[in-house]
C-alpha cells in the first residue's frame, strides 16, 4: 500500500453516532482518506443525556472541541434521589470540574454527534441510507458490498456501531465474535413533553420490586425519562413499542410519582422511545485481518461510562493507525490494530467490572432494603463522604487511563 498524502490509505468507517465520527476526525486529521457510513437516512438526533468523564476530557481538548460540548450541555443542576411521594431525601450538586452522578460534561447524544459530525465536515465523506451486507478481505484489503448494491474496495474497515452490529458478525470468523453478559435489567428511555414542575434536577426515583423511574433536564425544551427494573430475559426487548410500553404499565403500576405521566410520555412519542436489554459485550479481539471494531460494538456495557470510552476508543485506534502510517516503512495495519489493543483493553475491562452485586444492588425489592439503599444515599450525600465517593467514582472508572500522546491528533489551536 502507498502511505504517501498522493495515495492516502481508504478506510470506511460504519456507524455515525459518537465513537464513528470521533474515529473520522482523527483519520482524517492523520491523512487517510475517510468514509462514514450511516445505516440511517439522515443524522440521527434523538437521544439521551450522556456525559463525558475522566480521559474523555482530553481527548475534547485535542479535537478542539471542548468548549463547544460544555456550551450545549443540558443544563443539569445535580442529582437528586426521591421518595414516593416525590420529596428529597439525598441531593448531589454538581460542582465544576467535579464528577459526581451529574458530571461536569452533560449533554444530549445526538447534540454531541452533531457536533463530532460537523468536525468531520470537507474532509470525510458522509454517506446516509445504506449498510453493508456483504465483507470479504485479503491481505491487502477489504472487499464491501452494501444493501443498496455499491461494491467497493477499501485497505481498511472499522467497525463503531451499537452492541448488537450486524457488520461485526459478518467479520469475525464462528467462534471468535461477541458475547453478550447479561445483567438482569431492563430499561426503557424517551423523550416527554416537559411540565410546569420539572426543573434543571436529575431526580431519581427507587421503588421496591426492584424499580426505577427518572426524569433529567435537556436544553431544547422537553424532559428525558428512564423506567427500569430487575427481571430474568423474557424477550420484551423484541417487542414492537406498544406491546413494550403494556409490559411497562403493567411492572409499574402503584409506583405513583410521575410514573403514570412518563408512561403517558412514550405512548405519545413512539419514535423517541427506546427499549433494551442491558448486558455487556465481550469480544476475545478488536481486530481481525484489516478490519476492526470500536465503542459498544467492541465493548458495550452499561456502566455509566460508554460515551467517554467511544471517545478514548476513537482517539487510540486513530492514533495508533497515525503512528503506524508515519513509521517510513511498509504500512501494518495489524500492528496498530494491537497497539490499540494494548493500550486501551485494561482500561476497558477494568471498567466493566461493576462492584458484586450491580445493578440489583441499586434496585431493592424490599422496603427493608430500600430504606437501607435510602440510608446509604444520604449518608453519602454528606460534604465528607461526599468527597471521598467523588474521588473513588474518578480514579476507578475515568482516569485509570493514560492516553497517549499522538501529535497527528491535535486541532489547529492544539485543542486548548
Amino acid at each position: 500500500m502507498n502511505t504517501t498524502d498522493e495515495n492516502p490509505p481508504r478506510v470506511l468507517v460504519t456507524g455515525a453516532s459518537i465513537a464513528g465520527p470521533a474515529l473520522a476526525w482523527g483519520l482524517c486529521r492523520a491523512g487517510f482518506a475517510t468514509t462514514l457510513l450511516e445505516r440511517a437516512p439522515q443524522q440521527r438526533n434523538a437521544g439521551q443525556n450522556v456525559d463525558i468523564r475522566g480521559a474523555g476530557h482530553e481527548v475534547l481538548r485535542r479535537m478542539g472541541l471542548r468548549a463547544e460540548v460544555a456550551a450545549a450541555g443540558t443544563g443539569e443542576l445535580g442529582t437528586r434521589f426521591l421518595r414516593p411521594d416525590g420529596s428529597v431525601y439525598a441531593a448531589f450538586p454538581a460542582r465544576p470540574g467535579e464528577d459526581g452522578p451529574t458530571a461536569e460534561l452533560e449533554i444530549l447524544r445526538g447534540q454531541l454527534s452533531a457536533l463530532l459530525l460537523r468536525a468531520t465536515a470537507g474532509g470525510v465523506e458522509h454517506r446516509y441510507g445504506d449498510h453493508l451486507v456483504g465483507v470479504a478481505q485479503d491481505r491487502h484489503g477489504v472487499d464491501v458490498v452494501t444493501a443498496a448494491g455499491r461494491r467497493e474496495r477499501y485497505d481498511l474497515l472499522v467497525v463503531a456501531e451499537g452492541r448488537r452490529s450486524r457488520t461485526r458478525d459478518l467479520v469475525f470468523p464462528s467462534g471468535t465474535g461477541a458475547g453478550y453478559h447479561d445483567l438482569g435489567q431492563y430499561v426503557a428511555y424517551g423523550t416527554i413533553d416537559r411540565a410546569g414542575n420539572d426543573d434543571r434536577w436529575w431526580r431519581w426515583l427507587t421503588a421496591t420490586g426492584r424499580r426505577v423511574a427518572s426524569l433529567r433536564p435537556d436544553n431544547v425544551g422537553s424532559t428525558r425519562a428512564t423506567l427500569a427494573f430487575m427481571a430474568p430475559p423474557m424477550g420484551v426487548d423484541r417487542l414492537d413499542a406498544g406491546a413494550q410500553i403494556r409490559v411497562l404499565r403493567e411492572r409499574f403500576a402503584g409506583v405513583g410519582w410521575e410514573t403514570p405521566r412518563i408512561l403517558d410520555g412514550f405512548a405519545a412519542r413512539p419514535d423517541e422511545f427506546y427499549f433494551e436489554r442491558i448486558e455487556q459485550v465481550r469480544v476475545p479481539r478488536w481486530s481481525h485481518g484489516r478490519v476492526a471494531i470500536v465503542g459498544d460494538t467492541a465493548w458495550g456495557a452499561p456502566t455509566g461510562m460508554g460515551t467517554t470510552l467511544a471517545l478514548l476508543g476513537a482517539h487510540v485506534l486513530a492514533g495508533e493507525l497515525a503512528t503506524e502510517r508515519d513509521r517510513g516503512t511498509s504500512f501494518d495495519p495489524a500492528r496498530a490494530f494491537r497497539a490499540y489493543e494494548k493500550v486501551l483493553r485494561p482500561h476497558v475491562e477494568k471498567t466493566q467490572q461493576l462492584p458484586p452485586g450491580v445493578p440489583g444492588i441499586a434496585l431493592p425489592d424490599s422496603r427493608w432494603g430500600l430504606r437501607v439503599l435510602h440510608g446509604v444515599h444520604r449518608l453519602t450525600a454528606t460534604r465528607a463522604l461526599r468527597t471521598v465517593a467523588e474521588r473513588a467514582l474518578l480514579s476507578s472508572a475515568s482516569t485509570s487511563l493514560a492516553l497517549p500522546e499522538y501529535p497527528r491528533l491535535q486541532a489547529p489551536s492544539g485543542g486548548k
